[in-house]
Formats: structure tokens, sequence, C-alpha cells
């Protein structure tokens, strides 16, 4: 799963994908200094991968990961090939939630392509052109529906009105993540569309290093920009970030953190956000050879769960033996948590709940 970094050139994208990736994207103070996508693979910060490692004490640990995808600054005219546009848009495409970083600091010594700092002016330039570009992919989409609509098809008709509401939405600059549709319309012909503003979007609010803790003027003003789109603000000193990255010194980072009034680095925060904004949760496995934690959708059975870890565990699935994580904390042991009669044995049907500690038989 992948969540993409967008947002206009300048703001801190690539900073921002450094301090979360530990890798050196290019970042420079003129646009278009990212033309391919960085791809980042970030391992997920939880405290309760730490607890288990100290019950169980294995070989190794496995944390979860999500891939992160730094995507070039798009311009106003992306959506018509202005800049590097059709090719960041598909970039986007393949992503599956939107990480949207606004520039929410004044500094005259970083450049902004429009020559002023005004965050929801930059994100209406980029509301635009994805919404622009969907425009496009559902006036394509009409011409074949509308055909088949013609000729009684009932199918096709239910399409056309969901994609003329679509289309009547973007012209008025709505998204579509925005627009409201039935389960069935969703399932059957929204989510196969892959509209780029359908996808679930969090918007990074990158501010200085005094504003890190409570935000700013700017801040407040994305906030109540955004009240109606069911979209989180994250507020980030990506700049700070960096340098807190810099350090290699575990105290040394806390100190810094803790003199600007932070328990945690932003950017851990961001991360389990992203992984939220995903919808994925945590299950963990927990055996001498090593405590890992696996990535599954929310609402994910029993064997779906155990086909992450291995296809074949999916196919000849029997039964799932599952312990709450508390009660794993709180006796200290699979074999106490079994004494205790805490371990549960689960079927097909069981819904995995974020936490659990899972082992699966199978036959195959």
């Amino acid at each position: 799963m992948k969540a993409g970094i967008v947002g206009l050139p300048n703001v801190g994208k690539s900073t921002l994908f450094n301090c979360l990736s530990n890798a050196k994207a290019q970042s420079a103070n003129f646009p278009f200094c990212t033309i391919e996508p960085n791809i980042g693979v970030v391992n997920v910060p939880d405290p309760r991968l730490e607890k288990l490692e100290s019950l169980v004490n294995p070989e190794r640990v496995l944390p979860a990961t999500v891939e992160i995808v730094d995507i070039a600054g798009l311009v106003k005219g992306a959506s018509k090939g202005e800049g590097l546009g059709n090719q960041f848009l598909a970039n986007i495409r393949e992503t599956d939630a939107i990480l949207h970083v606004l520039r929410c600091f004044d500094n005259d010594n970083i450049v902004h392509v429009d020559g002023n700092v005004n965050p929801i002016r930059d994100k209406e330039t980029i509301d635009m052109e994805l919404q622009l570009k969907d425009l496009e992919t559902v006036e394509k989409k009409l011409e074949k529906v509308k055909r088949a609509a013609k000729t009684g098809n009932k199918e096709a008709q239910k399409e056309e009105a969901v994609l003329l509401k679509i289309k009547a939405g973007l012209e008025a600059g709505i998204s579509v993540r925005a627009l409201e549709f039935s389960e069935e319309e969703d399932i059957d012909f929204v989510k196969p569309s892959q509209f780029i503003t359908d996808k679930p979007v969090m918007y990074v609010c990158n501010v200085d290093e005094d504003s890190a803790n409570s935000g700013n003027a700017y801040v407040d003003k994305v906030r109540e920009a955004v009240k109606d789109e069911n979209a989180e603000v994250l507020v980030l000193a990506v700049g700070t970030e960096a340098d807190i990255n810099e350090l290699d010194d575990y105290e040394e980072r806390q100190m810094f953190l803790a003199d600007i009034g932070l328990e945690e680095p932003g950017s851990a925060k961001l991360i389990r956000s992203a992984y939220k904004l995903l919808n994925l949760q945590t299950y963990f496995t927990a055996g001498v050879k090593e405590v890992r934690a696996w990535t599954v959708e929310v609402g994910a059975t029993a064997p779906q769960a155990a086909g992450v870890i291995h296809t074949d565990f999916e196919k000849g699935f029997i039964r799932a033996e599952v312990i709450a994580y508390d009660d794993y904390v709180q006796f200290g042991s699979e074999a106490k948590v079994k004494e205790a009669g805490k371990m549960r044995v689960e079927g097909k049907n069981y819904i995995v709940k974020d936490g659990d500690v899972m082992h699966f038989l199978f036959n195959v």
C-alpha cells in the first residue's frame, strides 16, 4: 500500500520524504528538482512491538511497513501537461492515499512558485489540477456508458447517473471523496474508476520550529478550509524534523524534541496517521525466532490475515489461535495466557482486531 506525497514545488515534500525514509532524495531550492518519484519503505512506529520483544526475547524483530512515494511538485496547468504534469498525475494515480504538503511558514530565502505564502490558494491549485484530470476520466467513461444506457441496459443507466453526479461535482470544484454515494454505487462504479480525488487525503502543514507544537495562523486557515472534507490535518516542522534526523544519539534527539515541546518526532505521528489513512491495521506473530508486525486491511478475516504471511496459509486455513495484545502483556507469556484460559480459537469468519497476537494452523 502506497501513500504519495504531493504539493507545489518548494513546500518541503522531498525534505519530508527524506525524514520519513532516511533516504536522501534530492532537495533543492528550485522547481522540478524531483522528476522520477522516489519510493521509500518506511517502518511503522509501534511501541507494542517493543513490549512484545521484551516479553518474548526473539532472535529478530520485524515492524510493519508502508510505502511512501515522493511525487514531483505539481504546478498550475499540470492536467494539461504543464511542467511535467502528465507524468506526475500518473504517479499519483498509482498511490492509495495522498499526503498533501502545504507551506505554512514564511522564509524569504525559499522561493514560492506564486511569489508569496498562501496555503489555501496552493491547496486549491493542486485540487483543481487533480479535479480536471478526474473530469477528463469521467468524460471518457461517460461516452461509452451513455451508448450502453441508450440500449436500455439497466447497469449502464445506474452507472451513467453516478458518473453524471461526479461530473457535476467536479465542475463545481468538489472532489469525488466529498460526494455521497450508496455503498453499492461506491463499490460498483466509483472505486473501480480510481478517481484521484476519491483517494483519502491528509493535509500536512509544514510550519517553522516555533509553530511545531500548536500551529499558526496559516494552519488555522487550512483547518477551516478543509473542515467539510473528512480529512486529517497534521502540523509538522519539516526542517526541524530534518535536523533531528541528523542527530545520531537518541538522548540528543529526545532533548531536542523536549526543547520544542514534543514527545516524539512528528514524522512518527505522520507514518502512523498515513497507515490509518490507508485503512490498515496490525496483527502480530510472536515466537522465539521472531516477533513481527503484519499489515492487514481493517475488516480482514483470519484466512486473509494468514494469506499475508503465505498464500498457502490462506488456502489451507484450518483455524487461528488468537490472544488479545492486552492479555499477552498482562500475563507475560503465551503459556500463562493459555493457563488463564485467555487464548481463543477462531475460524474462517473471524474479523481480525488491531493488536491481535495470532498463530495459524493450516493444511495444504
